[in-house]
C-alpha cells in the first residue's frame, strides 16, 4: 500500500511538471516568428500616413479608427490629436461626422463625383460624406475613446472647436443618429441596403449617396457600432450615463429582439423599412454576415455557445467557399446583378470579398472570449498573407489573390492589435 501512495505521488508530480496545453500554446506563439515579422511590417506601413492606403487621398474615420492605437506607437499625440480634430471641425450642423477629409489643394470636383463639405473652422481640409452608411460618428466616438486610453490625454474632451467641446460634439454625433437615423418602429438605426458592413449600397453605378432609389433597413453592423460608441461614450465621459444608459441598453434588446433569428442562431442581413431591393424568389436570410457578427460580439450582444457556434458557421462557410480565412465578408454572395457597381459581383469587394480588416476584429473577440486556440488557428493565414505578398493588402479574392491597396493601414491596424493581445495572453500563460 506504501509503494501505491509512493507511486501516486510521484505521477502526480511529474503531471504538475508537464505544460499544460494553454502552456504550450503560450510558448508556440511567443516563438512564432510570423507574428513578429508581421508586427514589423506594420509599424513600418503606418509610418507612411494616415490615409487609408496607396490607393486613397482621403483620411477616413471608419479606417482610422482601426489603426489610431497604432499610430500612436510611432506618432506624437499632438499629431493623432489634430487627424480627429479635423472631423470636429467639418461636424455638420446637425451634429454629424464627415465620412473622411482631404487637402482643399487636392479635393478635385468631378461630375457624379465627392460634394465636398467645407466650414469656417477647418481652413485646410475639406471633407465628403458617404450617405448609405451609418457608422461614421460611431467610428468617431471610438477612435477618441482609444485616443484617450492610449494616450491618457483626457484633457483634449474639454478642448473647444467652435463654441462645443469635444465631450459636447460627442455626444451631439449620437444625438444625430437618433434624430435624423432612427426608426421609432423598431427603436434601431437605419442605413441603406448594402453588403454587411460595406459603403456600396445595391443601386446606382457608384453607389456612396442615398438616392431616391435607396432602399432603407436596418442591420447588425450600424447598431452593434453604435452600441460600441455608446459604451465608449459613458466611460469617456460618466456623467452621461443616466442619459445613454437606458438608450443603449434598449438598442441591446431591440436587436437582439429584431435583428437576431434564433431558430438559425444568426443576424438577418436586413430588416427593411420599405421593401426589399431584390426579387420576392431570393432568400436573402440565406447569407451569412462575417462582419457584422464580428462587431456584434464585440457589443457584447453574443454569449460564449453564440461566438462558438459563429465561429462555426465563418469556418464552414470558408471551406464551402474556398476563401483563405474568416475574413471572407459574407457567404453565400449575393447573385450576379444584385449591386449595380461592377466591382460588387459574388465573391468581388464587400460581396464575399476576404478582407483581413475584419477577420482580424473577429480573432480578436475570440481571444477576448477565451477561444485563444481557436483564434491563433484561424489568424495563422492571415498573417502569412502578409508575409507571401509583403503587404498588408486591401483584399483578397475567393483563391487568396490581394487585390486593391498594399498598404491598408487597416488591416495592418487589426493585426497589430491582434498580435498584441496574442502576446498579453502568451504572457499572463506562460
Amino acid at each position: 500500500m506504501k509503494h501505491y501512495y509512493f507511486l501516486l505521488v510521484i505521477a502526480t508530480l511529474m503531471m504538475a511538471c508537464q505544460p499544460s496545453a494553454d502552456q504550450q500554446l503560450a510558448k508556440h506563439i511567443q516563438q512564432d516568428s510570423i507574428l513578429q515579422q508581421v508586427k514589423t511590417k506594420a509599424l513600418e506601413v503606418v509610418k507612411t500616413g494616415f490615409n487609408a492606403g496607396d490607393g486613397y487621398g482621403e483620411v477616413w474615420i471608419r479606417d482610422y479608427n482601426t489603426f489610431i492605437e497604432l499610430s500612436a506607437e510611432v506618432y506624437p499625440k499632438e499629431t493623432l490629436k489634430e487627424n480627429l480634430l479635423v472631423f470636429f471641425r467639418l461636424q455638420g450642423e446637425d451634429g454629424n461626422i464627415i465620412d473622411g477629409f482631404i487637402p482643399q489643394s487636392k479635393a478635385v470636383q468631378t461630375k457624379g463625383g465627392y460634394q465636398y463639405i467645407y466650414t469656417d473652422l477647418e481652413p485646410n481640409y475639406c471633407g465628403h460624406k458617404n450617405t448609405v452608411e451609418t457608422d461614421h460618428e460611431t467610428s468617431l466616438v471610438q477612435a477618441v475613446y482609444k485616443y484617450v486610453t492610449k494616450t491618457g490625454d483626457r484633457a483634449f474632451l474639454n478642448e473647444k472647436v467652435g463654441n462645443k467641446s469635444i465631450a459636447e460634439r460627442l455626444e451631439w454625433s449620437m444625438e444625430f443618429l437618433l434624430n435624423h437615423r432612427w426608426s421609432d418602429d423598431y427603436g434601431l438605426i437605419w442605413g441603406a441596403t448594402t453588403a454587411d458592413w460595406g459603403d456600396v449600397q445595391h443601386c446606382h453605378p457608384w453607389g456612396v449617396y442615398i438616392t431616391d432609389d435607396t432602399k432603407y433597413c436596418l442591420d447588425i453592423y450600424d447598431n452593434a457600432m453604435l452600441l460600441i460608441a455608446l459604451d465608449n461614450l459613458m466611460e469617456l465621459i460618466p456623467s452621461t450615463m443616466e442619459k445613454w444608459l437606458p438608450i443603449h441598453d434598449n438598442i441591446a434588446k431591440n436587436t437582439m429582439k429584431h435583428l437576431w433569428d434564433d431558430e438559425q442562431q444568426k443576424f438577418i442581413p436586413h430588416l427593411y423599412l420599405n421593401d426589399s431591393p431584390f426579387p420576392k424568389d431570393f432568400n436573402e436570410n440565406e447569407i451569412y454576415y462575417h462582419g457584422g457578427t464580428a462587431v456584434a460580439i464585440e457589443a457584447g450582444l453574443l454569449n460564449k455557445a453564440q461566438i462558438k457556434t459563429a465561429l462555426d458557421k465563418m469556418v464552414q462557410n470558408v471551406k464551402a467557399s474556398g476563401a483563405g480565412s474568416i475574413g471572407l465578408t459574407l457567404y453565400p454572395p449575393y447573385p450576379q446583378g444584385s449591386f449595380e457597381n461592377k466591382g460588387m459581383y459574388p465573391y468581388g469587394y464587400q460581396n464575399g470579398g476576404d478582407w483581413t480588416w475584419f477577420g482580424g476584429r473577429m480573432i480578436q473577440q475570440l481571444i477576448k472570449n477565451g477561444f485563444v486556440q481557436e483564434a491563433y488557428e484561424q489568424a495563422l493565414p492571415m498573417m502569412q498573407r502578409v508575409i507571401d505578398n509583403d503587404g498588408f493588402f486591401e483584399w483578397y479574392t475567393v483563391d487568396n489573390k490581394p487585390e486593391g491597396s498594399g498598404t491598408f493601414r487597416g488591416s495592418a491596424g487589426v493585426l497589430y492589435t491582434t498580435i498584441e493581445q496574442f502576446e498579453k495572453w502568451s504572457k499572463e500563460n506562460q
